[in-house]
């Protein structure tokens, strides 16, 4: 049980160290952009999965400033490549981003970046959720979403927001519960979820 905890908090060292590195925060700060993190890393839920979330608003949101943080994370040490894609015009109302970063220990991470204008849709909504799941773990609650992340089988995509629905919703409590219950609930509401 402390192993797999211990590895949680190791990962999260890591992850810590490559947004040291790549200086993502200053690069969008700079930008005049407001960054906050999402995700596993935030929640202390980061485990074998090696990617880091933030959610990145700019008012107004200006596509050569998003140009101009990226290409100082991507000149950053251990930047790999950089993914774009402009989704302003989508239902998703955003700059995606995505950087693949070798860091010092030759680990490869993911740093996804979100980059949204103020007043949009998901506007501080996954910040929410986050900060829900954080009031919302128990020690027990830890463990079993740690135990299922640690179970997903190689080369399998699990979002973390399903499993952390499964366990904080419905009880899930181990890999084979979790995955009959990812069959009877395909994708219903994990966007729109909060615990």
């Amino acid at each position: 049980m402390d192993d797999i905890l211990e590895r949680a908090r190791r990962a999260s060292r890591q992850a810590w160290d490559v947004v040291r590195a790549t200086g993502v925060v200053e690069a969008w700060q700079d930008a005049g952009a407001t960054v906050n993190l999402v995700g596993s890393l935030r929640t202390g839920l980061l485990l074998r999965h090696k990617d880091i979330d933030f959610h990145i608003y700019s008012d107004p949101l200006r596509i050569e400033d998003s140009f101009a943080a990226m290409a100082r994370i991507a000149a950053a040490p251990g930047v790999l490549r950089v993914r774009f894609a402009n989704l302003l015009d989508a239902e998703d109302q955003c700059l995606e981003w995505h950087a693949w970063v070798r860091d010092a220990a030759g680990e490869q991470w993911q740093i996804d970046m979100i980059h949204m204008p103020r007043g949009s849709r998901w506007d501080g909504h996954f910040e929410r959720v986050a900060e829900r799941i954080g009031e919302t773990l128990t020690p027990e609650t830890r463990l079993a979403i740690l135990r299922i992340k640690d179970a997903v089988p190689e080369g399998e995509q699990v979002m973390g927001i399903e499993i952390y629905q499964a366990v904080l919703r419905d009880g899930v409590r181990g890999w084979e519960d979790f995955a009959r219950w990812r069959g009877a609930n395909p994708g219903q509401g994990i966007m729109d979820w909060m615990p």
